[in-house]
């Protein structure tokens, strides 16, 4: 199973080609793709039109979606926040600690193209899954 950011959702539907869309391609219908609702309402959030927002929405309502926030993982989160910024590290969406300590703790690999998740990788044992 890979959980995917909306980074690379956003690219997937605005047909930029990247490594990360090819492997969210590739995997679709074949690997079990999983997404979190709060990147579920990010990424609907972002279509004007209608009818790309009901194709979209078709399309991420048939993967497996992730209530991802509770208190475990909010204290969790803000542990890891305040263990990067200790390196001299700061996160600045809260969001991103919240997707990548929940990747963390449910030992899932995350698909982003978002640069934030990088220190999560180097220094809290994040898993890519490209």
């Amino acid at each position: 199973m890979i959980f995917v950011d909306s980074s690379v959702w956003i690219n997937y539907f605005n047909d930029i080609p990247c490594p990360e869309v090819e492997k969210l391609d590739a995997s679709l219908g074949i690997t079990p793709v999983a997404i979190g609702d709060l990147i579920l309402t990010e990424v609907l959030q972002g279509f004007r039109s209608d009818h790309d927002f009901k194709t979209a929405k078709e399309l991420l309502i048939s993967l497996i979606i992730f209530n991802i926030l509770d208190t475990t993982l909010a204290l969790k989160s803000a542990e890891n926040f305040r263990f990067l910024r200790k390196k001299g590290i700061t996160i600045r969406k809260t969001v991103d600690i919240v997707i990548a300590t929940f990747c963390i703790e449910n030992d899932l690999p995350l698909l982003s193209l978002d640069k934030d998740f990088q220190p999560f990788h180097a220094h809290l044992s994040l898993k890519e899954a490209l």
